[in-house]
């Protein structure tokens, strides 16, 4: 398979993703959750948190958490920054999630973004835009500081080193955050952040290093965070000096959504 069969293949696994009945495109709705129990607009059952976990008592309605009715009071305590839990009320999902204090997002499949979904905008793939880099692990993982898209939200992330690779000469380095099966993440923006792709941050995926540390960057698959679609997200800012100081012409840009 060439290059661009095998990159048109991963875009279109990558928008089916998206298109996910219950995935980013379906939120409708984000509450922050307060120290006494609540109802929210449109929700079934009482809400509320205490400084560690998050609460949900069903009030009589039919809530249930990975297919099993709540019957009383249920309590979550999740990981700041970490994977939220889900409970279902019908058709929809509402997602509670850590982000310093604890949260609540609606999965709606019935949501206006989801149904006019009809795929992502991106630059042409380009193999000059693959390089090969060096991978520098710290002797100790650092966890690390970021900002958010939400005003005076931060994020905690574990670093567990840095990324090294030259581009037209220049050596660049950005700071990684862990990935998927032993791989990488780099949060970055580039010149053409804010012009043709999201302002605050596209996410390069990097599988695991080799044995002698060395990484394939591909920016041609650069993919926006869920904030890019919705402002639902609370997605993380890059670490300081994961800027580059050049137009990365390849991987997803500005959605639809967010154009004009």
């Amino acid at each position: 398979m060439d290059f661009t069969q095998a990159w048109q293949e991963w875009k279109a696994g990558r928008e089916k993703t998206l298109a996910d009945p219950h995935g980013w495109l379906a939120l409708v709705s984000l509450d922050w959750l307060e120290t006494h129990p609540r109802s929210y607009p449109g929700l079934p059952g009482l809400w509320w948190q205490d400084e560690d976990v998050a609460y949900v008592d069903p009030a009589g309605a039919d809530l249930r958490h990975e297919g099993t009715p709540l019957s009383g009071v249920r309590r979550f305590e999740l990981v700041n920054s970490g994977p939220g839990a889900r409970v279902t009320a019908g058709d929809r999902e509402i997602e509670i999630a850590r982000r310093s204090g604890y949260l609540i997002r609606v999965h709606d499949p019935k949501s206006l973004v989801l149904r006019n979904f009809h795929g992502v905008p991106a630059y042409e793939p380009d193999a000059a835009w693959v390089f090969v880099g060096t991978y520098e692990p710290f002797a100790e993982p650092r966890p690390t500081t970021v900002g958010a898209v939400v005003e005076g939200l931060s994020h905690v992330y574990t670093v567990p080193g840095l990324v090294h690779f030259t581009h037209n000469g220049t050596e660049h380095t950005l700071t990684a955050f862990n990935g998927r099966d032993g791989g990488l993440n780099i949060l970055f923006t580039d010149k053409t952040s804010g012009v043709t792709t999201y302002a605050a941050n596209r996410s390069l995926p990097v599988s695991a290093p080799a044995t002698d540390g060395t990484v394939t960057l591909d920016f041609t698959r650069a993919v926006n965070l869920p904030c890019a679609f919705t402002d639902f997200a609370t997605c993380p800012l890059p670490p300081e000096g994961n800027h580059l100081p050049f137009a990365v012409e390849a991987g997803e840009k500005l959605p639809f959504e967010r154009q004009g």
